[in-house]
């Protein structure tokens, strides 16, 4: 089955470099960053860990936890995260899940089903589209999915832009527009009358009865 926005995240147990997990066990009762990577030992993947590793912190303030996957023994991911360091300045201290079985891969549509076989003899090629970042929320929904190909490193900074968003979107009765940064104009929801706008956003701007902005609340 295909997987969508607003889906519950399929729950999963694996092996991972800081031991066996229970995937909504460990999230317990904040978001996760789930990203994914084809194979160990991949240049641009490389980069991508490193930054994650760099940017950690961004996500814990904003009460996200990040786990990693790639399709390869958890032993392997070790190995590769003594060369992120030395080539990238900065340890992973996230998890990284091995998938060797490659069950989660299946279980979020990266991977058909009907795959066969193990990580043993797959190439990154094979895996290609195991390149996915996806956001959970606390309800354990899946609120963001992005896929990216072998040779496009990820841009992880947006990926904060949008955790941003989404958690502020779901707090206040608003959007964020085009290139939205923290700290600028919101736009108001369709669902809010202008009466209640008037309580809730008081100096909102009506620029077309559609669209009415307000500055960032809280």
């Amino acid at each position: 089955m295909s997987l969508r926005i607003n889906d519950t995240a399929p729950d999963f147990q694996a092996a991972t470099t800081h031991g066996p997990i229970r995937f909504h066990d460990w999230m317990g009762d904040g978001w996760a960053c789930l990203f994914s990577h084809p194979k160990d030992f991949t240049p641009v993947c490389t980069t991508e860990l490193g930054y994650m590793a760099r940017i950690e912190p961004e996500f814990t303030q904003r009460n996200c936890k990040l786990i990693g996957l790639s399709i390869d023994p958890v032993d392997t991911h070790a190995k590769w995260a003594a060369d992120i360091e030395e080539t990238q300045g900065y340890l992973p201290k996230y998890p990284m899940i091995g998938d060797t079985d490659l069950a989660v891969a299946k279980l979020y549509n990266m991977l058909p089903a009907e795959e066969g076989g193990t990580s043993e003899g797959r190439t990154a090629a094979t895996n290609a589209t195991v390149r996915s970042v996806f956001i959970i929320g606390p309800d354990k929904k899946v609120k963001l999915m992005l896929t990216y190909p072998m040779t496009t490193g990820r841009n992880f900074d947006e990926i904060l832009r949008v955790l941003d968003s989404m958690q502020l979107t779901a707090k206040y009765k608003v959007a964020t527009p085009v290139n939205w940064k923290q700290g600028q104009d919101v736009i108001i929801t369709a669902a809010v009358s202008n009466d209640e706008a008037d309580k809730l956003f008081p100096g909102f701007k009506t620029i077309k009865p559609y669209l009415r902005t307000t500055q960032q609340p809280g």
